[in-house]
């Protein structure tokens, strides 16, 4: 019996090899090999090959067993397997290809390769390989369980350290080195700002080589500027168009007249599709925190808009809270300059903490984890799915993990330093899972629901349905890779059990929401895979990115207000309006951590750019070639119209956008 030549391959990494052996055995159609040890050292970047002999015919070589056995005398180091090539002998020219690319550890016993095809399960013809993928899943079921971070919130990984993911789970980001110097020295000044000049000094520091920063300073109290933040900065997913007023909401048509053209009214307005709503309703009564030992204050504010014919969208009235009332009233852009600037000031504070739980972490970072641990539980590595989402959803393990133990913990950031802290936060993830709505996830609904599709100014509508149209495409060519017809879909179980998953332990089994709870036609998996996709990629770059340039100049964005809503009109002056604002020391905490979130990594991937191995050649190659050109092709035009542009431009062009959730 000839013997199989098999080459073992250690990945480039420096870190990558081990003093330790590694024993290697052949599971084949008829039987398995007993386990050889490789007596060669598992050097970074090499590649060894031994020769085994069963002592029978094992049939067709369909799995390799490997396990890592440590060196007397030598430290335990884990190891990077590139992959292990079996061939029948040297002179064979083809050659069966079982990839890792994993690390590898002695404690983790006996681990199984299988072939590089990706396969559904209906397609798989051996009992013996069947088996390997349920048990596959049976072993991650078990190592990653589903926990509850909050009552009536999505669940998420039941893990209290990123030590516990293994190496395999969690990632080394390489991340440029950003200049906090200036924000540090002020950490723990516990005082207010001392005054405007205070501010623009700090500002100096920190903000003066930032030209969208420094844009938002100059601009930051123009009501033309307030409006475009609206639709193209850190939280476009708020505003939406209006054709009635909301019954809560004390505005008039006479009210409201002077900042409409005489020739028109509100109701008229409304009609044509030109007022917008703002509305703050999720944080309605939530117990604000307690910063430095002193009480801080949530509104929970309606703002109307008017689009201009001038071709600008500017608030035309503020209500600070949501029960109409005489200590409610309605600030004006006809009321003095103080009072209508600390009531858009309201407004930002209340956007921030929806930006920073609700658009940021609960849309992007905990949606996220929800698909990636489903995605391990629920499909097999083999899984054509598994292996297209990977790359867009395994960072997400690691990074909310730091983030419950470190941000949103004791002693926090959100504990220490925003308004929304640890008694709010239950309470308004809770009520948030409950408002969202599947439809709102899917830009070309979402867009169109809120009315911003014939919005000449909103180039965060315009780039977003661009962006997903191209991923669509993308997503659609790789379905029919892999399903011939509706009934594959259906017939997939372990699809059906992944988007089961996802609607019971993410969307919480709740039918209102609309989210699916199983696939009928490639048409729903198709609109939901790249909903993920975009969500964990696109929409986080929009997100996140932009973060320290809209809140850099603390005024525009304050996390948190000293001192409660005004309850009459002409009850502060311009020299009031500093006392409002964070003190010293949570301000730039708050700033420190942005400064941190805001930074590309330096190893970005940029989006439907991949490294992993199965992406480089035959037809899922050719996948990524077109969608790659296209997503250039948009980058290119976003480029071209954001030269032209004065304002500051939305984070959605595609060379900008990283493949994944990152922090």
């Amino acid at each position: 019996m000839d013997g199989f030549h098999v080459t073992i391959r250690t990945s480039a990494s420096p870190l990558s090899g081990t003093y330790s052996r590694v024993w290697i055995s052949l599971i084949g159609t008829l039987c398995e090999s007993p386990p050889v040890r490789v007596e060669h050292v598992l050097l970074p970047d090499s590649a060894y090959t031994v020769v085994i002999n069963p002592k029978e015919e094992i049939g067709i070589v369909v799995l390799l067993r490997l396990r890592l056995e440590p060196q007397p005398g030598f430290p335990d180091l884990d190891w990077h397997c590139h992959d292990v090539q079996v061939r029948r002998s040297p002179e064979e020219p083809e050659v069966e290809v079982f990839p890792c690319y994993k690390w590898i550890r002695t404690a983790d016993g006996y681990i199984e390769l299988r072939n590089e095809k990706a396969c559904l399960k209906k397609k798989e013809t051996l009992d013996i390989l069947i088996n390997h993928r349920e048990k596959d899943l049976q072993q991650k079921q078990q190592f990653l369980r589903w926990g509850t971070f909050v009552e009536g919130g999505p669940h998420c990984v039941d893990m209290t350290s990123v030590t516990a993911l293994g190496p395999n789970l969690s990632y080394v980001r390489q991340r440029p080195v950003y200049n906090v110097h200036y924000i540090k020295s002020l950490t723990e000044r516990r005082t207010s700002w001392r005054s405007l000049q205070e501010l623009e000094t700090f500002f100096l520091f920190n903000g003066r080589e930032n030209k969208i920063a420094k844009y938002v300073q100059a601009h930051w109290k123009d009501d033309a500027f307030f409006g475009y933040q609206c639709l193209n900065g850190c939280n476009p997913l708020l505003i939406r168009q209006i054709h009635n007023l909301p019954p809560n909401l004390s505005v008039t048509s006479e009210m409201v007249r002077p900042f409409l053209p005489e020739d028109s009214s509100l109701g008229q307005e409304m009609e044509r599709g030109h007022v917008f709503l703002l509305d703050y309703e999720v944080l309605d009564q939530l117990p604000a925190n307690i910063i430095n030992d002193k009480q801080t204050y949530l509104a929970a504010p309606l703002c109307l808009l008017y689009y201009t014919r001038q071709g600008e969208l500017k608030p035309i009235a503020i209500q600070l809270q949501q029960a109409p009332g005489p200590q409610n009233p309605v600030f004006l852009p006809s009321d003095s300059a103080p009072d209508w600037l600390l009531a858009k000031m309201w407004v930002r504070n209340s956007d921030f903490q929806v930006h920073q739980l609700l658009t940021h972490f609960l849309r992007t970072h905990l949606f996220g984890e929800v698909c990636c641990t489903a995605t391990f539980r629920q499909l097999p590595e083999i899984h054509p799915l598994h292996q297209l989402l990977m790359p867009h959803l395994r960072s997400t393990l690691q990074i909310n993990i730091q983030a419950r133990f470190t941000l949103l913990t004791t002693k926090g950031v959100f504990d220490k330093s925003i308004a929304c802290g640890l008694e709010a936060i239950p309470m308004l993830m809770a009520r948030a899972t409950q408002r969202l709505r599947y439809s709102s996830m899917c830009v070309p609904e979402d867009i169109r629901a809120r009315g911003l599709d014939a919005l000449p100014i909103c180039y965060y509508a315009q780039d977003a349905l661009r962006v997903w149209e191209a991923l669509h495409r993308f997503v659609a060519g790789w379905i029919r890779l892999y399903y011939c017809n509706d009934e594959d879909i259906q017939n997939d179980c372990e699809l059906q059990n992944w988007i089961w998953e996802i609607f019971t332990e993410g969307f919480l089994g709740l039918s209102h929401i609309g989210a699916p709870q199983s696939f009928q036609t490639a048409a729903e998996m198709c609109k939901f895979v790249t909903m993920v996709i975009f969500s964990c990629s696109a929409l986080h770059a929009a997100v996140n990115f932009s973060q320290l340039d809209y809140n850099i100049w603390i005024p525009n964005s304050p996390s948190a207000m000293s001192r409660p809503p005004s309850q009459t009109k002409g009850s502060v002056s311009e020299e009031d309006i500093l006392s409002f604002l964070p003190e010293v020391n949570s301000s730039c905490n708050v700033l420190s951590i942005l400064s941190l979130l805001s930074q590309p990594a330096i190893d970005f991937v940029p989006l439907c750019h991949y490294n992993e191995w199965y992406f480089s050649s035959g037809a899922i190659a050719k996948l990524v070639e077109e969608v790659q050109r296209e997503l250039k092709m948009i980058a290119k035009d976003i480029a071209d119209r954001n030269s032209q542009l004065e304002l500051p431009y939305p984070y959605l062009s595609p060379d900008r956008i990283e493949n994944s959730v990152t922090i």
